[in-house]
């Protein structure tokens, strides 16, 4: 069976439209219709129900689908597996949250190298909705991230959170701080719905961003002031480039591990879990 006809299945179950699933594959409509018929014979079952009123799955799609991940994510495991390096026991493709990326990033490698020295590690800073995505097709084994997508087939743990400090070029206190000077910061959805809270009259600053390393830049370039990650902060007053505006809450960012649910107990993603964890919480070591 071409792995092709699983992807457009999968594509489709979740879109509900040979449109949209054309358009997300880059192929034509025809293709699409034309794989699902080839799919359906091969299973010897209907799997899609089609009327003007839409695409559903049929009862038998809906017990395949289970199977389609399990499938999909096994051959992109296998095609992994074989093409280790000779003296690597292990490869584990890595998602890191793109805020994360630059000041965690060494730490949790190096722990990560540490606590697993057999292993080859590939890393991909990216956003949460693509490092699920890329879970659940094999693509990543193993992420860390701001915003879980719920799914059956995913695990998610917390594994501690971060702080972010409003910082200002020019504002000691939060009555000095206006819109029209401030950069809003939206890394995650969570995190923005706090911000608006607890700071409404923020929310219409001209610029928003989605990463603590673009606030910075956008301060130091046109001054200002914005949230960014407590270690930035930090290194923002130490170097006399900001202050912190004093009376600013500080906003506390959630930080979960993710990983598909087939390797929920196993002995590497809890180790890579643990170094995670232990990072986050300010601990030296990296433990067993």
């Amino acid at each position: 069976m071409q792995i092709e006809l699983l992807d457009t299945f999968l594509d489709l179950a979740e879109t509900r439209s040979f449109h949209r699933t054309a358009e997300r594959l880059g192929i034509t409509q025809s293709t699409v219709s034309a794989r699902v018929a080839a799919l359906e014979e091969a299973v010897g079952s209907r799997l899609f129900d089609r009327s003007r009123a839409g695409t559903d799955l049929t009862p038998e799609g809906r017990r395949f689908e289970t199977h389609a991940r399990a499938l999909r994510h096994e051959w992109n495991e296998a095609k992994r597996r074989i093409q280790l390096p000779q003296t690597t026991a292990h490869l584990v493709r890595l998602g890191i949250q793109n805020d994360l990326a630059a000041l965690y990033l060494g730490g949790w490698v190096a722990g990560f190298r540490r606590a697993v020295p057999d292993t080859t590690f590939y890393i991909e800073p990216d956003y949460s909705n693509q490092m699920c995505a890329d879970l659940l097709t094999g693509i990543l084994d193993f992420a860390v991230m701001f915003s879980p997508k719920p799914h059956p087939d995913l695990h998610f743990e917390s594994v501690g959170e971060v702080g972010y400090h409003m910082v200002s070029t020019h504002a000691a206190t939060l009555a000095e701080v206006t819109a029209d000077r401030f950069v809003f910061g939206h890394f995650s959805p969570a995190f923005e719905e706090m911000h608006r809270q607890v700071t409404p009259e923020l929310a219409a600053a001209p610029v928003s961003v989605g990463q603590s390393g673009s606030v910075v830049s956008l301060l130091m370039a046109m001054g200002g002031s914005g949230y960014v990650l407590e270690k930035t902060a930090d290194e923002l007053v130490a170097a006399g480039r900001a202050s912190r505006v004093a009376d600013a809450p500080v906003l506390r960012q959630p930080v979960y591990a993710a990983l598909h649910i087939r390797h929920r107990i196993a002995p590497l993603h809890r180790r890579l879990r643990r170094v995670v964890f232990r990072r986050l919480a300010g601990k030296d070591g990296d433990g067993e």
